[in-house]
């Protein structure tokens, strides 16, 4: 192991023991919480899945808010996501969270801070905390972590991805596998594992496109892209959550010329951070990620009849 990563990991497994000791102090919020996160820094679909899961609690008619740390904003504190507002105050992925569930987002890095505001102004709801396992600060009822095919096979940070040891997911009360992920590798104990199918719904077009995105693991939206019968005559990755620039822009509209494309492709979250500046980029088409969960009632079942249990209050 890197020695770096093995510091690191020795760092990470400190830190959990003094919560599990008590050490360290876990605030409870009145409604209870559900935790959607991950081992690794990033790309791993946690936000398409809050998004799914939170489609199938509106659909029971179950209230809920969500809670996110509102990572790349350029503000601080605790703030209630305006839809209509800018990934440079909110964040992109708790914007897009927001238009696409319709539902109250709040923002902070102080998870416990951002629930008592959203309690104190909508009541104490359910709450789905995005990127929530490493927040452990912030007591959950239900505690859900999604892990790919590639992350049994990573190594921690800075060598790789993981910001936690595969060991952590013993934590967890539903392990999520993604596509063709086995839990074999993973050495599962009494979790419950759920599994879920993700893609894209590509673009209907014949025409060559030129793909870009600012995403952590851009290869994966290019290939589904490829593998969708999409032609790329070229592709650009910019870093993850980027803020496009003017400049960015005219690069981007050079390199549809010089590749002999005649439309460009993105994700939902650059279309995010693009913000107005789509409408210099036309034709340009944006790809929203497809996220499936097996037996989907049967989950939120096992889901809702377990917060009721460890959390009276009804959700």
């Amino acid at each position: 192991m890197n020695p770096l990563s093995a510091l690191y990991g020795a760092v990470v497994r400190a830190r959990n023991r003094l919560y599990d000791r008590g050490s360290l102090t876990i605030h409870r919020l009145q409604g209870p919480v559900v935790s959607i996160g991950n081992l690794t820094v990033g790309g791993s679909g946690k936000t398409p899945l809050l998004i799914t899961l939170g489609e199938l609690l509106k659909q029971r008619g179950i209230p809920f808010d969500v809670l996110s740390r509102g990572y790349g904003r350029a503000t601080r504190g605790v703030a209630l996501v305006d839809p209509g507002g800018s990934p440079r105050d909110f964040g992109d992925e708790p914007l897009l969270m927001a238009r696409k569930l319709q539902v109250p987002v709040v923002v902070g890095e102080d998870r416990y801070a951002a629930g008592q505001f959203a309690e104190a102004k909508f009541g104490p709801q359910l709450h789905l905390l995005d990127d929530g396992l490493q927040h452990r600060r912030l007591a959950r009822d239900f505690d859900i972590v999604l892990i790919t095919s590639a992350d049994a096979k990573d190594s921690l940070l800075p060598g790789g991805r993981l910001r936690e040891p595969l060991s952590s997911l013993s934590r967890a009360d539903a392990v999520v596998l993604t596509n063709d992920t086995s839990s074999a590798e993973l050495r599962l104990a009494k979790q419950l594992v759920w599994r879920v199918q993700r893609g894209i719904v590509p673009p209907a077009t014949k025409e060559a496109c030129f793909a870009f995105c600012g995403i952590a693991r851009p290869q994966i939206f290019f290939d589904q892209l490829r593998a969708a019968g999409v032609v790329l005559a070229g592709t650009r990755s910019f870093r993850d959550h980027y803020f496009y620039r003017d400049s960015d822009l005219r690069r981007l509209l050079k390199l549809r010329g010089q590749s002999g494309a005649t439309c460009l492709v993105t994700t939902e979250k650059d279309a995010i951070n693009l913000g107005v500046q789509v409408a210099a980029l036309q034709p340009l088409y944006i790809v929203p990620v497809k996220m499936r969960l097996e037996d989907s009632a049967a989950v939120v079942d096992a889901l809702l009849a377990t917060i009721r249990e460890r959390n009276p209050r009804p959700a």
